[in-house]
């Protein structure tokens, strides 16, 4: 357990949530699901028992520092690291994974997002503890497949060839994009097809061989920074360099060249909560379909509707059928659940 390390990637702004998220305090800061735990907190919550907290790493931006501290003060500050601008999910994790293997060469590393949910945490600290047995001696990348309950056309999926082998950790055959609903459809009939979670298990010696066949330039600029890692010009240097790095995913940077990959499919409540209509479809619902979060609301001749609602506010609804309700700082949003796509143009 001691040389298991998690790394939560905490730097997005989780535009599509708006007006509940912002770009001064994205939704995995917030307490999404009226539970009393962030999106943030609820990560660390459920690594609890497989990771040490000295063994935390967020990676965030410089502007959400003061965050991450107030929510998770256990986490030491030499693992808040901070990214002067952003470059997308395969920098963020050649930085952590970089400055892990300085002081811990031979760590097993989870990488994942900061603002998924999981309803099963027994289940997801199984498979957890699983895949780093599975990876920490081998030269593998594992990432976790979810099982797809409906032809979701919102994620990318992993192939999985199933007829290899019995064990439930299967070779890749491929990574897909975000498909059509007729494509969506296919995959859910053939059985071997998984929603990509972007969760991936792996150990250091992977990582770094895997960035420097993959991406040498990425590799080549943390390989620069190894002198100052731990050190009081830390920040001042990654400001320095950081912004050299190509802006790319990790899945286009690796996941989708590597030949090494293996994918284990899973089922523990997971969601992805991108959007309103994501967290609708995860929250409890009352008899007309109606799911808030908000300690007095009132739902009349209304019904599928997500409200949003501050501690302290009262809201009465009534007559509307399939529309997110959400307010914060004096800001409301109604909008038809069928047009969320169209947030981001409201917010500007």
């Amino acid at each position: 357990m001691q040389n298991n390390h998690v790394v939560i990637m905490a730097g997005g702004i989780g535009s599509r949530f708006w007006p509940m998220s912002t770009p001064e305090h994205p939704k995995q800061f917030i307490d999404v699901l009226g539970c009393g735990r962030t999106l943030l907190q609820l990560t660390v919550d459920r690594f609890n028992g497989l990771i040490p907290v000295s063994n935390f790493w967020v990676v965030t931006s410089r502007r959400y520092e003061s965050l991450v501290k107030e929510q998770l003060p256990d986490i030491p500050q030499s693992n808040i690291l901070l990214e002067p601008c952003m470059r997308n999910t395969a920098p963020c994790i050649a930085y952590a994974g970089w400055k892990i293997k300085q002081r811990y060469p031979d760590a097993n590393i989870v990488v994942t997002s900061s603002d998924h949910m999981v309803t099963d945490v027994e289940e997801f600290r199984r498979v957890i503890a699983k895949s780093i047995e599975f990876t920490k001696n081998t030269p593998y990348i594992l990432t976790l497949g979810m099982q797809p309950t409906r032809p979701e056309t919102g994620y990318g999926y992993v192939s999985a060839r199933i007829d290899v082998t019995d064990d439930e950790i299967k070779p890749v055959e491929a990574f897909k994009e975000k498909p059509s609903l007729s494509v969506a459809e296919e995959y859910l009939r053939a059985g071997n097809y998984f929603w990509n979670a972007g969760i991936f298990i792996w150990n250091t010696h992977t990582l770094e061989n895997s960035f420097r066949l993959y991406c040498p330039a990425i590799a080549s600029v943390f390989d620069s920074l190894m002198p100052y890692f731990y050190q009081d010009n830390e920040q001042k240097m990654i400001d320095k360099f950081f912004p050299e790095c190509e802006n790319i995913s990790i899945d286009y940077a690796i996941m989708e060249k590597a030949s090494d990959i293996h994918v284990f499919p899973a089922s523990f409540g997971w969601s992805d909560l991108g959007t309103w209509g994501s967290l609708h479809a995860q929250l409890p619902h009352d008899t007309e379909g109606n799911a808030f979060v908000g300690n007095n609301v009132k739902m009349v001749e209304s019904g599928n509707c997500i409200v949003h609602i501050p501690e302290g506010k009262r809201v009465v609804i009534q007559g509307l059928d399939g529309y997110i309700v959400a307010e914060k700082d004096g800001t409301l949003l109604i909008c038809k659940l069928q047009d969320e796509q169209r947030i981001k143009e409201f917010s500007k």
